[in-house]
């Protein structure tokens, strides 16, 4: 039996992680993408204890030569696009190159695989810092994208290329538009990450204080791993469609906090200090979602509540502080 390959851009964050492990538990050929193959560390691939298992080639999503020489070379039954600068607050002090690197990343790709002209399917990582505010009413596959960041901008464009390239030229190609996804994966610099190392570290005895931006927005935040799942789900559909992916439940960032401080015996009050500096200069209040159309055509639900995440979290953490490791 063939086994199908999988070529997956941005191999080296969270998703890229998380997605490899779930393919290879399917049988399939991982081929991993990187700017520089040669001297990444792929420390996430190393954690999961699958590094040795997925091909790693060098390629940059900027550079159309690099894109159309990895596909090429790998002959990928399946493309995962999910490449690209993830911060939302970065994207206000690098607004052009998350634009080039989102937008023009996904533009690159789909232009080699129309240049190849090879039946290959396609799956561009969305979000649903698209959809701006929502106030109290949850945003599904129907809800105008109304962007509050460069970021949100580039991956609106990225979107709508997606379907554009489906639409002119029968691409089977889509885009999951994912709300927050955590895990011990993220990097110090997102906000769940630098509140559960901080807290770890406090309730390990540290004196330092936790500065924070605006503790009112309101996600939905899910487990990263479950989330993967629904990714290689929308490849398997006989038709290709974008979907909404998330809890459906949305909290405060206070609530976050709270839970991870109170998870670790921690008043997280005394530990806290809101800092007006870390406001973004626009950022959104609410973001609530529906994800049901994913749970009638996918199959696809999160088993991992909000209290099960903060579990989760603190505990990697703890575990990481005791070995003496720190993952980036």
């Amino acid at each position: 039996m063939t086994l199908k390959t999988a070529l997956i851009f941005g191999v080296s964050g969270q998703d890229g992680g998380y997605l490899s492990e779930f393919l290879l538990a399917k049988d399939y050929r991982v081929v991993g993408v990187s700017r520089d193959a040669e001297v990444a560390s792929f420390s996430h691939l190393r954690r999961l204890g699958i590094f040795d298992n997925v091909e790693l080639i060098s390629a940059a999503t900027n550079d159309f030569r690099s894109v159309l020489q990895a596909l090429a070379k790998t002959e990928p039954d399946e493309v995962y696009n999910l490449s690209g600068q993830s911060s939302v607050g970065l994207s206000f002090q690098q607004p052009a190159e998350t634009m080039e690197s989102i937008s023009g990343g996904t533009l690159n790709l789909l232009e080699a695989m129309r240049f190849l002209n090879r039946p290959v399917k396609f799956y561009s990582a969305g979000s649903t810092e698209c959809f701006g505010d929502t106030g109290n009413v949850p945003a599904n596959e129907c809800t105008a994208f109304r962007p509050r960041s460069p970021y949100a901008v580039a991956k609106s464009a990225a979107f709508w290329q997606v379907a554009n390239y489906r639409e002119a030229y029968g691409f089977f190609a889509c885009s999951g538009i994912l709300a927050n996804h955590e895990s011990p994966l993220r990097p110090p610099r997102f906000v769940t990450r630098k509140i559960t190392a901080a807290a770890c570290r406090i309730a390990a005895g540290s004196p330092e204080q936790l500065h924070l931006g605006n503790l009112g927005i309101i996600r939905d935040w899910g487990w990263a791993p479950e989330y993967v799942d629904a990714m290689w789900r929308m490849l398997q559909q006989p038709q290709a469609c974008d979907y909404v992916i998330g809890t459906g439940q949305s909290h405060t960032l206070e609530e976050f906090v709270a839970g991870i401080f109170t998870h670790l015996g921690l008043e997280w009050k005394k530990h806290v200090v809101v800092s007006p500096a870390l406001f973004r200069p626009t950022d959104i209040n609410v973001s609530r979602i529906d994800p049901s159309l994913a749970g009638h055509s996918l199959g696809w639900s999160p088993q991992v509540g909000f209290s099960e995440l903060i579990q989760r979290l603190v505990r990697a953490e703890s575990s990481d502080a005791q070995a003496g490791q720190t993952w980036r």
